[in-house]
């Protein structure tokens, strides 16, 4: 207090009366204002007044921009650690009676399986959709709000803290491709496809059905529940290490299947195979794997056999990443076969999570080291110039893939 009556005191009577006109002339100001404001008739100024303008109403935020993925290392398959693996001349794929490790590229053509021919029976796609309402597994869905993803969890970098994942409703498109060749009211086999539709799948079905280099069989392409990762309907559908999935498509979606498109579907394991890229390849995995009596035969393209599950379970800490670093070592070799594929140039860290697991080429190389070392028949593929999920290495690698996946009639 003594040292504000000292500053006072040391103004003149002229400088401490500024501040007080000052505020004077605010207040007055004001009042002028609200005055002309509280006269002015609805739906307009008063006649011969300014006019005072309406603040303007600040625009909602929009949403974040998803960070873009980190430009990939390109790894060589030489690398230490990597399996040894045969490298094929350019151009050319693994045949469909090898076994092993492969490396190809770098240059991919189209195989030409995959493309129409006129000398080929087209067969016929029956499209639905379903939606949650139609689910006893999935009766609600769940969704990330647009442009948030996660943050790391301080005390454990090998968990995502997801604060922005909402209870949403899903609805998805499933194809179905029916052969020329099928006799009706017979049990057919089948492959169930992830991400669907898939034309370029339905394609080279019906080439290599019709070349007789694969069973007769149904195609079916699921669509996924929407969004992608962590807090997601696809990331919970695709990245959880459980029976779940599996289940979904046995009791939501094949009965669907059969009563569409008029088909019947064999129960036989032998006969019934799942594929899928990335997140997709994963699920196709844990089909085979927690349903191994309802599926045998897994084809996966840049498989995230990485840490994505969310919510995280404590059983499997590491998600996907337990597949090959304890789960197929400690456990009871099954009766499946794996086509599994990467890239040069595939995913590494794409997202804000440290903790080692978000290598997708060393995650490939690690399930094939383990299949290895589990004695299950594998087929895997390193590919030159290659991105994840590229297209251009599918439609190369497809109709050989399938013919491998498909010998022998019964498995082990």
């Amino acid at each position: 207090m003594l040292a504000a009556v000292e500053l006072l005191g040391r103004w003149s009577l002229s400088e401490w009366r500024r501040p007080l006109i000052a505020a004077r002339r605010f207040l007055l100001a004001g009042a002028c204002t609200a005055s002309a404001i509280l006269a002015a008739p609805s739906g307009g100024a008063p006649a011969g007044a300014a006019q005072v303008p309406a603040a303007p109403v600040p625009a909602a935020p929009a949403p974040a921009a998803p960070t873009p993925r980190p430009t990939p290392p390109t790894r060589d398959p030489h690398t230490a650690g990597f399996v040894e693996a045969v490298e094929l001349a350019d151009g050319t794929v693994p045949p469909p009676d090898a076994h092993g490790n492969f490396i190809l590229g770098p240059t991919h053509a189209p195989a030409p399986e995959t493309q129409a021919q006129d000398d080929v029976p087209k067969g016929t796609v029956h499209e639905f959709v379903l939606s949650a309402a139609d689910s006893a597994v999935y009766p609600t869905g769940i969704a990330r709000d647009p442009g948030t993803f996660g943050t790391p969890d301080p005390a454990d970098p090998a968990k995502l803290i997801v604060s922005t994942s909402r209870p949403a409703p899903w609805t998805r498109k499933v194809a179905v491709f029916v052969p020329s060749q099928y006799a009706p009211d017979t049990a057919a086999p089948f492959i169930v496809a992830a991400d669907g539709p898939d034309p370029l799948l339905f394609t080279t079905l019906a080439t290599l059905i019709a070349k007789r280099r694969i069973p007769v069989m149904i195609g079916i392409a699921v669509g996924n529940g929407g969004g992608d990762a962590q807090g997601s309907q696809r990331g919970l559908e695709y990245d959880t290490l459980s029976p779940r999935y599996a289940e979904f498509i046995e009791k939501d979606v094949l009965p669907q299947v059969e009563r569409r498109a008029g088909v019947r579907l064999t129960r036989d394991p032998d006969l019934r195979a799942t594929t899928g890229c990335s997140s997709g390849a994963a699920a196709a995995f844990t089909m085979a794997w927690y349903r191994n009596d309802l599926y045998h035969r897994v084809l996966s393209y840049s498989g995230t056999y990485v840490n994505q599950q969310w919510p995280p379970d404590p059983e499997t800490p590491g998600g996907a990443w337990e597949y090959h670093k304890r789960i197929l070592a400690g456990s009871p070799r099954k009766p499946i076969r794996v086509w599994l594929h990467v890239g040069d140039r595939d995913l590494f860290n794409p997202n804000s999570m440290r903790d080692g697991m978000h290598d997708w080429v060393e995650a490939n190389e690690r399930m094939a080291q383990a299949l290895a070392a589990k004695g299950y028949a594998y087929q895997f593929s390193f590919v030159r110039n290659a991105s994840h999920c590229d297209r251009a290495v599918k439609a190369q690698t497809l109709p050989a893939a399938l013919e491998w996946l498909w010998r022998p009639s019964r498995i082990q």
